[in-house]
């Protein structure tokens, strides 16, 4: 099927490059690209033929977070309507987590709140020297709930306290130490490259196998931790918190509780 927010394209060594298209909105996360995300790894994963899958972003960043619409419709929402959502956002990440074949990042400009949790279900990632990085939620009175256990699981739970509770933007550098990046490189398309053509060396049922491996052998991220992401992620949007930051944020005015 085509897509209106991804586009796909798979090479001669069958490498496909997922690319996020909505650089006029930096990528921000909508509900139709979360479901075309979706649909497109639930296909790749299927695909026998393909050997690596890319994640890339078109425009100046690679993926802003949570889109702008979305935030406002969450507003008026129900609880039940809420849930529905966060739960298309964890199918989303859990369908490419638990893709068998590698998924590499290739990382340019702000990833910030969800963009940070795509860069965490990838098996490597790199990114340009300016690139910025922020679990911006608590910002807006809001918390990184289903990108939490694959962030979590990426940097260690110090590592995601020092970012997750201060919302502080970091370098690249600073991504690179706490192992949300893999590497910070000059030139991320050639970086990419170079290790999309290495797994092609390699037996790719073995690859697969050893990916499932190590993923069973950390933090269990199954249904049961889903579900607690998606209803703590309902939680907060039903405390005041929520409302102020987010109209804050909309009517650009500081909000309550800063000083």
């Amino acid at each position: 099927m085509p897509y209106s927010t991804i586009s796909l394209s798979t090479d001669t060594n069958a490498i496909t490059t997922m690319t996020l298209d909505r650089p006029d909105k930096h990528n921000a996360l909508s509900a139709e690209m979360i479901a075309e995300i979706t649909d497109a790894t639930n296909k790749l994963a299927t695909d026998a033929s393909i050997r690596v899958v890319i994640l890339a972003g078109n425009g100046k960043s690679f993926c802003a977070g949570g889109d702008l619409a979305w935030m406002k419709e969450q507003m008026t929402a129900t609880r039940s309507q809420r849930i529905t959502e966060a739960r298309k956002l964890a199918e989303m990440l859990f369908q490419l987590n638990t893709l068998p074949m590698p998924l590499i990042g290739n990382i340019h400009g702000n990833a910030f709140g969800g963009g940070v949790g795509l860069i965490s279900v990838c098996d490597t990632a790199y990114c340009s020297k300016n690139a910025k990085f922020a679990l911006t939620e608590v910002k807006l009175g809001l918390i990184p709930a289903t990108i939490s256990p694959y962030v979590s699981a990426r940097i260690g739970e110090t590592n995601a306290r020092y970012a997750g509770l201060s919302a502080r933007l970091m370098s690249s550098d600073k991504a690179e130490s706490i192992g949300l990046i893999t590497e910070v490189v000059e030139d991320t398309d050639a970086a990419v490259t170079e290790e999309a053509h290495r797994y092609l060396d390699l037996a790719p049922a073995a690859v697969a196998a050893t990916k499932a491996l190590f993923r069973s052998l950390g933090p269990k991220i199954d249904a049961d931790v889903i579900e607690q992401t998606i209803e703590r992620l309902a939680d907060t949007w039903e405390h005041p918190e929520a409302m102020e930051g987010v109209s804050a944020f909309f009517e650009k005015r500081p909000p309550s509780w800063k000083p």
